[in-house]
């Protein structure tokens, strides 16, 4: 048997990170999203192939690129309803992994892997097949309903010893609280939910609006950096190029996807006339 006994603690914090620069290599990185169409099992899902769902993909993620986003996201955004945790259908999960598999191999930017809601393990089964560096974590602590009616809880536990024992801990992992499309369970303020999130080895946190698309108070976020001990905030939802500059004054970065998308068109390809705009309004907020 090896390791030092004094050492446990160190071992644990040498895999988080201490800033965004380590991964995207920029002062407040932008991510962006590639949201895929319907998968194979989902509602809107009208039979295309899958070569069809990777070149989707493949559009969208270049286009981004293209436009100076530091990151991307591959996102199962129209997978509606939504599964929850480990719900989410194999065919789903297995066509998400090939597809952000490709996304990886055709960009030079890190990719991320966000399953909603709440993929946890599942989400890391993607992140590993696909070679992702990161993956959004929608309730890693913590308890609440979603927009669809379950029950959910933290899933911390479970997914961290999947990591750990999947010699995946390169896989970082950025970790909202008080997460869009849910109401937490009564008592959990965002303090706590900062502190418990924290507590259980998130390397960022994410802080989100009501619903996607919509974008938090500036007070919120204010409030989460003070509370976030050091942990970099990430902005989840509802930026555009006229408000990124108020919340870049407390956040480390942003996620951002609809704001990308033709107006009032969230389920149409990326826009590059919009990421210009939006890149060209992040570059003066830098």
């Amino acid at each position: 048997m090896t390791g030092n006994v004094n050492e446990w603690r160190k071992e644990l914090d040498s895999h988080r990170l201490n800033s965004l620069t380590e991964i995207f290599g920029q002062p407040k990185p932008v991510i962006g999203m590639v949201h895929l169409p319907p998968l194979p099992g989902a509602v809107g899902y009208t039979g295309y192939s899958m070569q069809q769902i990777i070149d989707f993909a493949l559009q969208d993620a270049h286009t981004l690129a293209a436009g100076g986003v530091d990151g991307l996201i591959v996102e199962n955004m129209w997978d509606l309803p939504f599964a929850v945790g480990n719900d989410v259908p194999p065919e789903a999960m297995c066509a998400q992994a090939v597809a952000a598999a490709e996304v990886v191999k055709a960009v030079d930017v890190p990719v991320g892997i966000n399953v909603v809601h709440n993929g946890g393990r599942v989400c890391l089964g993607i992140a590993i097949a696909s070679g992702a560096a990161f993956m959004r974590v929608c309730m890693l602590t913590g308890a609440g309903v979603w927009d669809t009616g379950e029950f959910d809880h933290g899933c911390a536990r479970e997914l961290l010893s999947a990591r750990k024992m999947a010699q995946a801990e390169h896989i970082k992992l950025f970790c909202d609280v008080d997460k869009k499309h849910s109401v937490r369970f009564p008592g959990i303020d965002l303090s706590t939910h900062i502190e418990w999130t924290e507590f259980y080895l998130a390397d960022a946190i994410i802080i989100s609006g009501r619903m996607t698309g919509d974008a938090p108070s500036l007070d919120k976020v204010r409030e989460a950096k003070q509370l976030a001990k050091g942990r970099p905030i990430l902005m989840g939802s509802g930026m555009t190029a006229e408000n990124v500059a108020d919340f870049f004054q407390y956040a480390d970065g942003c996620i951002v996807g609809f704001g990308m998308k033709d107006k009032g068109h969230p389920d149409q390809p990326v826009n590059p006339d919009n990421v210009k705009r939006f890149m060209e309004a992040v570059q003066t907020a830098r």
